[in-house]
């Protein structure tokens, strides 16, 4: 997820029976070509496993020399063959790759040929033709090419809220030997059972339903006060840009947020970015505690934005505009998606 499945909130899908993430899409060319574009788009920890690093290449090598750098701190890499947007596949990226078989083999070969540790894994993320058989032919041609596993968008490249085509990942995996991983509208565990039960795919993968639902591969139906709490915490931790920690709570607090006050969420990002750039920070002089309750300032307005007893928007609008305001934020400078592996056999 471009933007969104960064360093923290890995860290949260990850305490919520995540098994794998990918970082957010990354131009393999800007990368290698500035030290500041590695240093700002790809962060990771030791705990921050296992990981894959999802770049966006239209050349072999590039990738594989991107590849290269990240490979010691992570466990694969993955070339995005599916990412619609318009600016992608105008510059050669994402989507358009599909009809340019060649090519994206040539990109896995390189990328297997160059790394030395032969448990690191190169997979690849499509969406499907409208021929499916040129979207099996592609399949094909990378699993001969040493490719780990393809992760399939169940739609076409100009698809975007139809129904997922759950029958042609089916027949995708059907076509091959290695594992499968489905993808596309999983916003529940009873998504990922039927996606399974209907694909017999090797696992699945979520990205807006995690969004929405960090705790979703935990079983839970809506995001808990504890996932909610627990990105607060996460975010204070690592020090995460405001934007970034704000739109995720928007999305977390969606469902319990009506159309007033998510107005006034929505506002308080515009005027935060009038002022500047702000990011969280963790320190002991910034991390103040309500001395009369015991808990940290965040903590208490994420709590009065969710408790329902007194069904109050004022309040509950207060309580946001608080937290967003809170001594957490101090002026600075300035992407789960993840897997869950299908558990029946």
């Amino acid at each position: 997820m471009v933007r969104y499945s960064k360093l923290a909130f890995r860290c949260l899908v990850r305490k919520y029976d995540c098994d794998v993430c990918f970082t957010p899409m990354i131009i393999a060319a800007d990368f290698m070509r500035s030290i500041k574009a590695r240093d700002s788009e790809f962060t990771t920890s030791k705990t921050d496993r296992p990981l894959i690093v999802q770049f966006a290449a239209k050349d072999a090598q590039t990738l594989a020399d991107a590849a290269c750098v990240v490979s010691p701190f992570s466990d694969g890499v993955d070339l995005n063959c599916g990412c619609p947007q318009r600016w992608a596949v105008s510059e050669g990226y994402g989507a358009c790759l599909i009809n340019k078989p060649e090519l994206v083999k040539d990109m896995v070969r390189h990328v297997r040929n160059q790394i030395d540790n032969p448990n690191y894994t190169v997979s690849i993320k499509i969406r499907i033709h409208k021929d499916l058989r040129k979207t099996v032919d592609l399949c094909q041609k990378v699993e001969a090419a040493g490719v780990s596993w393809i992760t399939v968008h169940g739609r076409t490249a100009d698809e975007r809220h139809q129904p997922v085509h759950y029958d042609a990942i089916k027949t995708i995996k059907d076509s091959l030997s290695i594992p499968v991983i489905a993808n596309g509208d999983i916003k529940s565990m009873q998504d990922v059972e039927a996606v399974y039960e209907l694909t017999g795919v090797d696992g699945v993968m979520a990205a807006r339903g995690l969004l929405a639902n960090p705790a979703m591969f935990a079983g839970y139906e809506e995001t808990p006060l504890q996932c909610v709490w627990d990105w607060v915490d996460i975010a204070v931790e690592h020090g995460t840009p405001f934007t970034c920690f704000h739109h995720h709570l928007i999305y977390m607090l969606e469902r319990i947020s009506s159309q007033p006050e998510r107005r006034v969420f929505n506002s308080l990002s515009r005027d935060s970015m009038k002022r500047g750039a702000v990011s969280i920070r963790s320190t002991r002089r910034r991390k103040r505690v309500s001395p009369s309750l015991g808990v940290s300032l965040p903590r208490l307005f994420v709590n009065m934005m969710l408790d329902d007893s007194h069904n109050n928007s004022t309040l509950r609008s207060f309580a946001l505009k608080c937290l967003l305001n809170s001594t957490y934020f101090s002026s600075s400078a300035n992407q789960t998606c993840g897997i869950q592996r299908s558990t029946k056999k």
